[in-house]
C-alpha cells in the first residue's frame, strides 16, 4: 500500500470551485480560449477510458473543455492537441495525475443513501461478537464524507470496541484525497446532520476557521486514505473485508468494466460480508457471483451454494 495521506497538515478551509456551466454570456464554445476539436474530445474519451475505465458521454464535451482548459492555462499550452500529445507520448508523464483528477466526478455527502448504514451497523454487531478484528473498504472515498459516515456508524455502534475496526478509504483522485484526509468541511456540508451526531463527531471552527467544521481526531484516526485506480492490474490489499462500499461508481463504467471490478471484489469479501452499491446500480449481470441481500446491498455466493 502506498504512503498514507497526511491527516493533519493544518486546519485549513476547503475552497469550492465555481459551478461549471455556460453562464448567461453564451455557450462555452463561444468563449473558448483554446482550439478544441471533435477529434480532441474523442481522444480524451479514449484516454480516460483506458486509464481509469470512465466512459464519457457526448454530453460531457463542454464539461471536459471546462475542466481541462485549466490545465492548459496552468502549463501555458496553446491548444488541446499539444496537451494530449504530451500525455500520449509518455505513459509515465506526471501530468496524467491532474488529467485524471480533472475528469473524475466527486459528488458525495454525509450519510448519502442512508438505508445502508443500519445494515452496516447490524453486520458490525454480529461480527464483533465473534471476531476482534473487522475491516471495511470504501473504494471511492471522494472528499471523505462516505468513509467518515462509515466511521461514525462504527463508533456509535460499537463504542469502545470501535478500535477493532479498520477502514480503508481509496480513490483515484489524489486531490480529493487531500481534502478527505484533512477532514475539514464548510458548515453547509453538515447542515442536514442531526445535532447530537454533529456534536459527537465534529469540532466547530473559530476565528479564521469560522464557518467550517472539522472531523474529530479520534474519528480521523479510524480511516486510512490511499490512492487506488480500480483498473490497476493489481490491488495491494490482501485480507478479506466485512464490507465493501462501491457506491455510485459503477455508473461511470461500461458493462464489461463493471463486471471486471465486481468480480475482483468477490474474493476480498468474507463469506458473510456485504457489498454496497449505488441507488441506480445493480449486479444483475454478475448474478452468479453476488445475490441481493437488501436495497442495493449484495452478498457473495459461495462455491456450491444454489443460485437464487
Amino acid at each position: 500500500m502506498r504512503e498514507r495521506v497526511s491527516r493533519f497538515s493544518g486546519f485549513v478551509g476547503v475552497m469550492q470551485s465555481p459551478p461549471e456551466g455556460t453562464g448567461s454570456s453564451g455557450s462555452i464554445a463561444d468563449r473558448r480560449d483554446f482550439v478544441y476539436s471533435e477529434d480532441d474530445f474523442k481522444l480524451i474519451c479514449k484516454m480516460i477510458y483506458r486509464r481509469v475505465g470512465i466512459s464519457l458521454a457526448v454530453s460531457k464535451r463542454d464539461m471536459v473543455y471546462n475542466r481541462l482548459s485549466r490545465r492548459l492555462r496552468a502549463l501555458r499550452i496553446p491548444d488541446f492537441a499539444s496537451y494530449l500529445k504530451r500525455l500520449t507520448a509518455d505513459e509515465k508523464n506526471p501530468e496524467w495525475e491532474p488529467f485524471v483528477n480533472a475528469l473524475t466526478t466527486n459528488t458525495t455527502s454525509f450519510f448519502r443513501e442512508s438505508h445502508h448504514f443500519p445494515m452496516l451497523a447490524e453486520l458490525l454487531l454480529a461480527n464483533s461478537a465473534s471476531r476482534s478484528n473487522l475491516s471495511i473498504w470504501c473504494s471511492a472515498a471522494s472528499t471523505g464524507e462516505e468513509p467518515y459516515s462509515i466511521a461514525m456508524t462504527v463508533a456509535d455502534t460499537l463504542g469502545p470496541k470501535a478500535s477493532q475496526v479498520s477502514i480503508l478509504a481509496t480513490d483515484v483522485d489524489t486531490e480529493v484525497l487531500k481534502v478527505a484526509a484533512a477532514g475539514v468541511y464548510p458548515d453547509e456540508r453538515v447542515e442536514k446532520m442531526a445535532p447530537d451526531l454533529l456534536r459527537r463527531h465534529f469540532l466547530r471552527g473559530k476565528g479564521d476557521q469560522a464557518g467550517n467544521v472539522r472531523v474529530r481526531p479520534e474519528l480521523c484516526q479510524m480511516v486510512d486514505f490511499a490512492q487506488l485506480n480500480l483498473l490497476a492490474p493489481e490491488w495491494p490489499m490482501r485480507g478479506q473485508f466485512d464490507a465493501i462500499f462501491c457506491r455510485n461508481v459503477l455508473i461511470y463504467f461500461d458493462r464489461q468494466t463493471q463486471a471486471q471490478i465486481v468480480t475482483r471484489f468477490a474474493p476480498l469479501l468474507r463469506p458473510d460480508g456485504l457489498l454496497f452499491i449505488g441507488h441506480s446500480e445493480s449486479l444483475f449481470h454478475v448474478s452468479e457471483i453476488f445475490r441481493l441481500r437488501g436495497q442495493t446491498t449484495y452478498q457473495r455466493i459461495m462455491p456450491g451454494e444454489p443460485l437464487e
